[in-house]
């Protein structure tokens, strides 16, 4: 129902007719629908935390965060409604990762969420270790990322990058690049990077299609 029709349209009433039971249903194994968009929710994050597993790490940090923003970004664009409720944005004010716990979590965030965060987190402690950028808090760091990252996959799914032939190569990468550059990485080190991912990435994605095909 999620992929078909977005958030906004999961409520009581149709997942219960969806799934041939009675409207209690919803309240008595989630305890109400923003109960329920939660367990989808972090559903999403644990699901992306898989793919950020997936990749194979390299000794090159700023190749390895290239790859995370390269997976994060057909995730979103194979699941963009999922995507859509996972940071609640069509659904704001009914969906909060924190809702239904039953204790404060860390920055108002699910384990889920923590979860799939952190591979990112751990990129960036990378990264600075390293010695790539300047010397700088990971976290702060990560959230910079995120935060390009995020803005980068919002537009690409409304659409507004539809003029740019490829817009992985075209604006994600060049993004990453400056993002990092503007950390102090050397911008000929991070472009190289920028590129090797994107060469490991192509491989990976037409070894992927062409198994797809041959099943």
């Amino acid at each position: 129902m999620l992929a078909k029709s977005g958030p906004s349209e999961v409520k009581a009433r149709s997942v219960s007719s969806e799934a041939q039971m009675s409207t209690m249903g919803v309240y008595t194994y989630f305890g109400g629908v923003p109960e329920l968009l939660q367990a989808v929710a972090d559903e999403g994050f644990n699901r992306q935390a898989i793919v950020f597993g997936g990749l194979p790490p390299t000794d090159d940090p700023m190749a390895d965060l290239c790859a995370m923003a390269l997976a994060c970004h057909e995730f979103a664009r194979h699941n963009p409604h999922l995507y859509d409720l996972m940071f609640g944005l069509s659904i704001h004010g009914r969906y909060s990762p924190s809702r239904g716990a039953t204790e404060p979590l860390l920055s108002g965030q699910s384990a889920s969420f923590r979860t799939a965060y952190g591979f990112l987190l751990r990129g960036c402690a990378r990264l600075v270790d390293a010695r790539c950028v300047r010397k700088g808090e990971p976290d702060l760091i990560a959230l910079q990322f995120w935060s390009a990252l995020h803005g980068f996959i919002m537009l690409d799914l409304a659409g507004h990058f539809a003029h740019v032939a490829v817009p992985s190569s075209g604006v994600l990468l060049p993004m990453c690049v400056n993002v990092v550059v503007g950390m102090g990485a050397k911008r000929d080190k991070a472009e190289s990077s920028a590129a090797g991912a994107q060469a490991l990435w192509a491989g990976a994605q037409n070894n992927k299609n062409g198994k797809s095909r041959k099943k």
